[in-house]
């Protein structure tokens, strides 16, 4: 069906909610892609018995592969994307005492490994059209105690690196880009994750490079990478003999196994050509979306250069939807075999948060005078905004044809034309 007669099926007949025909049926792209090459992979793995990448050559041709991939000096692969954000903060000196300066509107592993590290995180707003941190409002949070900044690159659209990098070098913090969402993104033509102090990178099963679960860190600093190894493999240093039983320092075991390494090399094979196909739907998408009054694509600062787009993110103005509320335009999306997520909360209000900072363990490093501080501090009201408005589709969406985006905006456009009934409803 052309794009012209799905639009305007989609505004002439009811929505599927009220009885009417959905308008897609078919399924989208599963995930997993994956074929013989993974297979291949993990048989080689096993049959060469070397399950641990201190024997193995797996993990290390991966942290080769990534680094030539994102032209980054040094890559170490972690057990995750957490693992890759606390090795690198705690690389970095952070610890109790400290405040790390982060974003509201991102998954709670970047605040959970500041935590981890009995450091306080101090939130800085989002900037709402972009859904990225307001790069304008950290110079205001900075305090004598601020021993980080973390830019999260959410959705994969990168964060205002330029304002970010700036700030930083004046107050001589260092900065970790929370790239686990945002493989291959760029900010002027480098990838993102290149330009900090270190850049950590999650290989989750729903990211857009997939071995279930996996990270990696990416800097250019030869010394820093040596401490974050140090760290992620229980203080041992990358040179140790296996029977060498001395540390240089504390650490945990972060380390990825030979199997998540092999995994995802078999999975770059197709990350380039999956990247460029969810571009150019994304950029079409948005040529459809931006045309409906009350949706609100991501805008991209000028300085993106390439969107991951892991997520597929606007904003829904239900007042240009006869008010329906974003949970009936959810429902109503989903009848119609579109399925949209509300995204993340307001993350600086969640109960675990202050319920830390009251622990015994915590209020033995901190006063309660810098707790009723950090709660006065605590003020993200363009945050709050975009967790009422914000709606997001998936990566695999993006991996569908161009005319599955003709779809997905022909429902919106059927839910407007008939906003008023279901607001009813």
């Amino acid at each position: 069906m052309a794009a012209a007669s799905v639009a305007g099926f989609a505004a002439g007949e009811r929505p599927a909610i009220l009885g009417g025909s959905k308008i897609r049926t078919k399924k989208w792209p599963a995930w997993p892609v994956y074929d013989k090459t993974e297979e291949q992979a993990l048989v080689d793995v096993i049959h060469s018995g070397e399950w641990f990448r201190g024997g193995g050559r797996a993990v290390a041709k991966f942290e080769e592969a990534y680094a030539k991939l994102t032209g980054a000096k040094c890559c170490l692969a972690t057990a995750n994307g957490t693992s890759a954000l606390l090795a690198s903060l705690a690389a970095l000196g952070v610890g109790p005492g400290d405040e790390v300066l982060v974003p509201p509107y991102t998954f709670v592993a970047t605040i959970n490994v500041v935590l981890m590290l009995n450091a306080i995180p101090v939130f800085v707003d989002t900037d709402r059209e972009t859904f990225q941190i307001d790069a304008r409002k950290i110079e205001g949070v900075i305090t004598e105690r601020t021993k980080a900044i973390i830019p999260v690159h959410l959705g994969g659209s990168a964060s205002d690196l330029d304002a970010i990098l700036t700030i930083a070098n004046k107050h001589k913090l260092p900065v970790v880009e929370d790239a686990c969402q945002a493989h291959l993104g760029e900010w002027k033509s480098r990838q993102v994750g290149t330009w900090g102090a270190t850049g950590c990178f999650s290989f989750q099963a729903s990211k857009n490079l997939n071995s279930g679960e996996g990270g990696a860190i990416l800097t250019n600093d030869e010394e820093l990478v040596e401490k974050c190894y140090a760290f992620h493999s229980n203080g041992r240093g990358r040179k140790v003999q296996s029977y060498d039983f001395s540390y240089r320092a504390h650490g945990i075991n972060l380390r990825m196994t030979e199997f998540q390494g092999a995994l995802l090399l078999a999975q770059m094979t197709r990350i380039e050509q999956q990247s460029q196909k969810r571009d150019q739907n994304a950029q079409y998408l948005t040529s459809l979306l931006r045309e409906i009054p009350g949706i609100h694509p991501a805008r991209m600062f000028d300085g993106c250069t390439r969107n991951a787009y892991h997520l597929y993110m606007f904003r829904y103005e239900k007042e240009k939807f006869a008010n329906l509320p974003r949970a009936k335009f959810l429902k109503a999306m989903a009848a119609e075999g579109i399925p949209a997520s509300h995204g993340y909360g307001p993350l600086n209000k969640e109960p675990f948060l202050m319920n830390t900072l009251r622990s015994r363990g915590y209020q033995k490093i901190y006063t309660r005078r810098q707790v009723a501080d950090w709660e006065r501090r605590n003020q993200c009201p363009e945050n709050d905004r975009l967790c009422e408005e914000a709606v997001w589709f998936t990566q695999t969406m993006l991996l569908a044809e161009r005319g599955d985006m003709d779809q997905i905006a022909a429902a919106v456009r059927r839910i407007q034309a008939w906003a008023g009934e279901l607001a009813k409803a």
